[in-house]
């Protein structure tokens, strides 16, 4: 793989943001995000990550599961669900404490997804 092709996947993603690298609202590993309407389709004019970040939180999902799954770095998930976020497009749940039962299975799911980043 030549030097120039390893460095353009590698800065890439930070296109899709416009270069910024910190989001507008704190978003943590384990915050949870979703839609408002799970049977609504994407809005129109999304980036194809951004939409692809839409369909994935029609099911409640932490930022570190979306990152994983969508092999893209933590800091473009932010800004992205952040944009996402600031147009009305996605809900923000309040960030867990794991002081419960059920917070504490939602950071294991955000474990295991921060395990499928760094595989």
């Amino acid at each position: 793989m030549s030097t120039r092709r390893r460095r353009g996947a590698r800065i890439r993603p930070y296109t899709f943001t416009g270069g910024r690298t910190r989001s507008r609202h704190p978003l943590m590993v384990q915050t949870l995000v979703s839609v408002a309407d799970a049977g609504a389709p994407p809005p129109a004019n999304l980036l194809p990550e951004s939409e692809s970040i839409y369909r994935m939180c029609r099911e409640t999902r932490s930022v570190a599961e979306l990152s994983a799954e969508l092999k893209i770095p933590m800091g473009v998930t932010q800004v992205l669900l952040s944009d996402l976020a600031d147009q009305g497009h996605v809900y923000i749940h309040p960030t867990i404490t794991g002081h419960s039962p059920s917070e504490n299975q939602v950071l294991e799911r955000a474990l295991r997804g921060l395990e499928r980043l760094f595989q």
